[in-house]
């Protein structure tokens, strides 16, 4: 490899990229409103279309899957391209040269690009220095933390386990001196900038090695070991030309033989359980890097099951047995575990492998579990999974009282979406005959809403819909996961929030100042507040109003700076069609901004007047004076925006 390509030379790729031309060139486009285009999804079967593209923010996104992003992103999982690649391909295609950082050279070095084989020896001297400081007088936290969860030095020693000093720089100066350059450990993910020259990214953090396939070191996941401190809780190493959070399991390496001799791969979700269950005998368990089981870890665990059947095929039965081998998902008991177990029953007809869900009747995870049950206790878990869709339907169940009449019907409504997505005849069929027992209805009832819902309206789309008869979406998957995509909330207050946002990222250059003022406070629902926090860490409009400002990098740079969920919120509000006529966009935007302006003038009054009552009655005349003031304040703002939206 040549090494990174610059900063510079990406933002120019994505500037230049038209997601129009490359996405029109695989999807039917036909405008849908003002500056927005609609078709298929290419990436989800479809047959009304909820595939929007908005070419002025070079973004796209799908309101069935869920699927968004920028012209790159489209490339990459079209593709199947990494980054690099996408980058190249586009370069070349809008002739744009590309430059690719150098390393600086080091005493008695050449100056190099950084390379695959240097960065892998940098994360291995890393995860040698780690492993060294745990048993380090400063590493005496990890050691507990460790103890605490059940495990010894051995255990440790067993998968990597190490411990990052607190001071700024302990790991940087330790590899200058074994000749690395600031640039290459900076390309590997192992330093940060700071104010005075390159930093340790981990400090005071208890660390596990993340290794690929072949063993080799490529990144680390870390863990704080103070509940108080204000950091992350969990940190990894950010994407880097070895480290790809979505293409990476914890623990592969270690359980890749075990994989291809029981033909079953266990999925956890934090690397205590991974260490638990291999503790406990089940040593072909593995888990996510800090992000969600998604598509490239499919692909790597259908191929270390050597599942390359087609999903669809119908080889697996009710009651789980397949001849694609087993894929167990184990979660959480909470709300999130629910969810998350959710979010995996939407991929799992991926799979040719037959797919179950294990989770403990107290909600234990399997760390836990091992500190309280030991290896028992895991291995009795792994083994007690049922079939993923068996326990998908009965826990959608479990949400309607099955002893009333009306309980049954929206039962059989709730579940039929569920079942009629099965693809597999023979499966399906399975399921009709299990539901009818289990909602109390007669069987061919059930298999005509069954029907129903596999030709809905808007069928594979997703809908928009509730989850009872005609809610769109073949399969129902976006209702009972509804992580997955970002609906627009119902009540007024939300629904004002929802279209001031995606004024303001669609427009930002018709938003009055005032809104980069505007307190998160506002914002009634939680994922539109964290989208105006990543707004405001963008710059606000303001930023994107600035002379020379790029619509395309703006918005590229406030979905880096949300979380990968809000992200997605993001994308969605920013290819939504929006309700306005050609030339109404300015008097659209004063409208929806201005009555959010309002509304948050409106609250604030009320919280200050009640505070001028308080300062009254406590004689507080100079507080009182104050209150008075920003009072009026507000009052002379509403005015302004009343008279002047």
């Amino acid at each position: 490899m040549a090494g990174l390509i610059v900063n510079q030379d990406v933002e120019a790729v994505r500037a230049a990229a038209q997601v129009d031309q490359i996405v029109g060139e695989r999807v039917n486009l036909t405008k849908a409103g003002v500056g927005s285009l609609k078709g298929l999804c290419p990436f989800h079967d479809e047959r009304t279309a909820s595939f929007q593209v908005r070419p002025a923010l070079g973004l796209w996104h799908c309101f069935g899957c869920g699927e968004g992003g920028d012209t790159i992103a489209f490339l990459m999982k079209a593709d199947a391209l990494s980054f690099a690649e996408t980058i190249e391909y586009l370069a070349g295609r809008y002739g744009i040269t590309l430059h690719y950082e150098e390393a600086r050279s080091g005493a008695g070095r050449d100056s190099s690009a950084p390379t695959r084989a240097r960065m892998l020896e940098a994360n291995r001297l890393a995860a040698e220095y780690y492993t060294e400081q745990l048993g380090s007088p400063n590493g005496r936290p990890a050691r507990d933390f460790l103890r605490t969860r059940g495990f010894d030095r051995l255990a440790a020693d067993q998968f990597g386990v190490g411990f990052a000093p607190p001071a700024w720089d302990d790991l940087t100066r330790h590899l200058r001196a074994s000749g690395f350059a600031e640039s290459e450990l900076a390309a590997a993910g192992l330093t940060a900038p700071g104010r005075q020259g390159p930093v340790d990214r981990f400090r005071g953090r208890i660390m596990w090695p993340i290794r690929d396939l072949t063993g080799a070191v490529v990144g680390f996941g870390a863990r704080r070991l103070e509940d108080s401190e204000q950091s992350a809780k969990y940190l990894n190493t950010p994407e880097t030309a070895l480290y790809h959070k979505s293409q990476l399991l914890y623990g592969v390496d270690l359980a890749k033989k075990a994989i291809a001799r029981h033909r079953r791969v266990v999925v956890v979700e934090g690397y205590t359980d991974v260490m638990a269950a291999h503790l406990s005998g089940v040593e072909e368990t593995v888990a996510t890097c800090g992000t969600a089981f998604g598509n490239d870890h499919i692909r790597v665990v259908r191929r270390l099951l050597g599942d390359v059947g087609s999903p669809s095929s119908g080889v697996q039965m009710s009651d789980g047995a397949s001849i694609g081998g087993k894929v167990v998902f184990t979660f959480d008991g909470d709300q999130a575990g629910q969810k998350a177990a959710m979010r995996a029953f939407g991929e799992e007809q991926r799979f040719y492998a037959g797919t179950f869900v294990a989770v403990a009747p107290d909600g234990q995870d399997p760390c836990e579990l091992w500190v309280k049950g030991g290896a028992d206790a895991v291995r009795s878990l792994v083994e007690q999974a049922e079939p993923m869709f068996l326990w998908a339907v009965r826990t959608a169940l479990r949400s309607v009282d099955l002893e009333t009449a009306e309980g049954r019907v929206a039962g059989m409504r709730m579940a039929a979406p569920m079942v009629a997505g099965i693809r597999d005849d023979a499966l399906r069929r399975d399921y009709v005959r299990l539901l009818a027992g289990w909602v109390g209805q007669d069987e061919s009832m059930v298999r005509r809403e069954v029907a129903r819902a596999r030709r809905g309206p808007g069928s594979g789309s997703g809908g928009h819909g509730g989850p009872g008869e005609g809610s769109g979406g073949g399969s129902g998957r976006a209702v009972m996961a509804p992580g997955e995509g970002w609906r627009a909330p119902r009540d007024t207050v939300g629904r004002s929030e929802h279209d001031a946002l995606a004024a303001v990222l669609q427009l930002p250059w018709l938003v009055p100042a005032q809104f980069d003022g505007l307190s998160g406070d506002v914002f009634q629902v939680p994922e539109l507040r964290a989208v105006h926090d990543a707004v405001r860490a963008a710059g606000g409009v303001q930023a994107a109003q600035a002379d020379g400002a790029n619509p395309t990098t703006w918005m590229a740079e406030v979905r880096e700076l949300a979380a990968p969920p809000v992200a997605r919120v993001v994308t969605a509000l920013a290819v939504e069609a929006l309700p306005v006529r050609e030339g109404g966009e300015a008097d659209y935007v004063a409208g929806v901004v201005g009555g959010l302006l309002q509304l948050g003038i409106t609250r604030r009054l009320g919280e200050l007047r009640s505070r001028l009552g308080q300062q009254d009655a406590a004689g507080d005349s100079e507080g009182k004076a104050a209150t008075l003031m920003e009072i009026n304040d507000l009052m002379r703002r509403r005015d302004e925006l009343r008279r002047d939206p």
